[in-house]
């Protein structure tokens, strides 16, 4: 059973990001807010979105979208990524995500272990942030974030399948198969690949 909270009672946002390894498309990254105290027995069966089934994220998106005082998406696309380092765009992703919530977050808890402080636009100081390892297997607001980051980073690669079907971005979602290699090897680089991560195994 995930954890609920980490400092129950005050306004805390967990944040998780989807595509840092696939070789082409955007790293997504998504901050959801939950109620301090709410019913969890809709999210009885929510973790770590790698441990779902693409039927139950795609199940539990709407559920913690209702639940959420606030959620948010964000994206970085693959031309930043090869300007900023995947690390950099993922945490800059996660800012994003932290923008456009409609409540401001009183601490953040990160999925991982690596962070940038983040201060909201207008203010001066930093949101205390707390980074955890696997958190996304342990707290139920990361566990929500990591669901509405994979299953819109999903979505969008389908989108972009659609535009190049030869590299079955419908199934690999971007990551680097042997498949993806060999359409590569055949049909160059699209403007979605990301230029700085090693494209051309043999």
């Amino acid at each position: 059973m995930l954890k609920p909270f980490y400092q129950s009672g005050i306004p805390e946002a967990g944040c998780d990001e989807a595509g840092r390894g696939p070789l082409a498309g955007s790293v997504f990254a998504a901050a959801v807010i939950l109620p301090s105290t709410f019913d969890l027995r809709p999210l009885t069966a929510l973790n770590d979105s790698k441990q779902l089934t693409d039927l139950q994220r795609r199940e539990l998106r709407p559920v913690i979208q209702d639940l959420a005082l606030a959620w948010a998406v964000a994206e970085v696309t693959a031309e930043e990524i090869d300007q900023l380092n995947i690390l950099n765009a993922s945490i800059l992703a996660m800012h994003r995500a932290l923008d456009q919530l409609t409540i401001l977050p009183q601490h953040i808890l990160v999925d991982g272990n690596r962070w940038k402080p983040y201060v909201p636009e207008g203010e001066l100081l930093a949101i205390p942030a707390t980074t955890v390892v696997k958190g996304d297997a342990t707290y139920l607001s990361i566990a929500a974030a990591s669901v509405l980051a994979k299953t819109y980073r999903d979505d969008y690669m389908l989108r972009l399948h659609a535009e190049f079907p030869q590299y079955g971005w419908d199934h690999n979602m971007g990551y680097p198969t042997e498949e993806h290699y060999a359409a590569i090897r055949k049909h160059g680089l699209t403007p979605y690949h990301r230029k700085t991560f090693n494209l051309h195994l043999a």
